[in-house]
């Protein structure tokens, strides 16, 4: 539940503080609706050079907002930059009346409190967070012997379902943490399907393809998940590319697949190195890994289902690619088409009564799914 902070205070606002430190900035947005605050979501804004609170808040504001709709009430805590203009551009957008306020007083003062403590906290945290990360890719190059700490890392996962839906994932490290721009997935071809090793070559063969253009930054270090087979089948792919000079390391959870129990697998290392449990650098490892397969599981679970949606609707006569669409827009899915009626899908534009009745039938007959 939300905490209430003003039962008199119904309106809806956002209240946006800043704090920096050490060249880190923190912009905090409290949602408060109704009187409650709803929840609270920190930015971190890459800026370069000594840049004021002031400064920040006045080029976050207007990209905040830019495909949003703005409430009725912005309090911020500093003044801003032709104020009235961007008053005019938010409430054109959101069709109601938008105010920015800088001085206030009561409910609204403390508020601005609240999101100033929790900007502050906020940077902080980010700071020790960094500090950790740092800690942990100085430790990896430590174990992997490099001339430096690596600044670059990637990841890759092969997720599937007795090979249906199979995908590939990629996910990519910087020293300030995981870089979700730079993700990617693969969908894998049937010729991959279900076979984890020809699906790992197959994800790695069409990204560092485009590494080796230079359309792709080239990693400092390259994880895949599983054992000596993957080991083995990345450097193939390398080698192919003429890239075999990069450092690979192959993650297996080892014989008790409990966390800590990892074998790291490197090319000319007999036996796999296994780190203390307490070791940054395998902190850092199973972080990148855990990742990796979160988005490769997210993946497959979406192009599963998409698969199942439409090759079930796909199956009834009469319905095509531009009807099935609507169908699905309108239910929000297989699920909700499924759980209408013949009188609801009539309503659907292009479904006649008789196709309605065989849309019906079709999804309610026996061993249907």
């Amino acid at each position: 539940a939300g905490l209430i902070i003003s039962k008199t205070s119904a309106r809806d606002f956002d209240v946006i503080a800043v704090a920096s430190e050490s060249g880190v900035h923190c912009v905090t947005l409290l949602f408060i609706r109704g009187g409650k605050v709803l929840g609270s979501r920190n930015y971190f804004p890459k800026v370069g050079g000594d840049t004021s609170d002031e400064h920040i808040l006045n080029g976050f504001l207007p990209q905040y907002y830019l495909n949003k709709h703005a409430p009725a009430e912005i309090i911020v805590d500093a003044s801003i930059v032709d104020r009235e203009l961007l008053e005019g551009v938010l409430a054109e957008r959101a069709a109601h009346k938008v105010q920015i306020k800088h001085k206030v007083r009561g409910d609204r003062l403390r508020w601005l409190q609240l999101a100033r403590t929790n900007a502050t906290q906020g940077v902080k945290l980010h700071i020790a967070s960094n500090a950790t990360i740092r800690k942990q890719f100085a430790a990896l190059g430590e174990i992997l012997q490099l001339e430096a700490p690596p600044e670059r890392l990637e990841c890759f996962d092969v997720s599937h379902t007795s090979g249906e839906a199979t995908v590939a994932s990629c996910v990519v490290f910087n020293q300030a943490g995981p870089l979700k721009s730079d993700y990617r997935r693969f969908n894998l071809t049937p010729e991959s399907a279900g076979d984890d090793y020809a699906g790992m070559a197959e994800a790695l063969r069409r990204r560092y393809a485009r590494i080796k253009k230079g359309e792709v930054a080239m990693p400092d270090v390259l994880f895949v998940d599983g054992g000596k087979g993957q080991l083995s089948e990345a450097l193939k792919v390398l080698e192919e590319l003429e890239l075999d000079w990069l450092l690979v390391v192959a993650v297996a959870k080892g014989r008790s697949r409990k966390p800590g129990m990892e074998q790291l697998f490197l090319a000319g290392q007999s036996t796999p190195t296994i780190l203390p449990s307490d070791s940054p650098a395998l902190h850092l490892i199973q972080q990148i890994r855990d990742e990796a397969h979160r988005f490769a599981i997210t993946g497959h679970r979406q192009r599963r289902a998409k698969a199942r949606t439409t090759s079930r609707l796909e199956e009834i006569p009469g319905l095509g690619p531009k009807r099935r669409r609507e169908l699905l827009k309108q239910f929000g899915g297989l699920q909700g088409v499924r759980g209408a009626g013949i009188d609801d899908l009539v309503k659907v534009r292009g479904i006649s009564k008789s196709l309605a009745e065989k849309i019906y039938n079709d999804l309610h007959l026996e061993g249907g799914t």
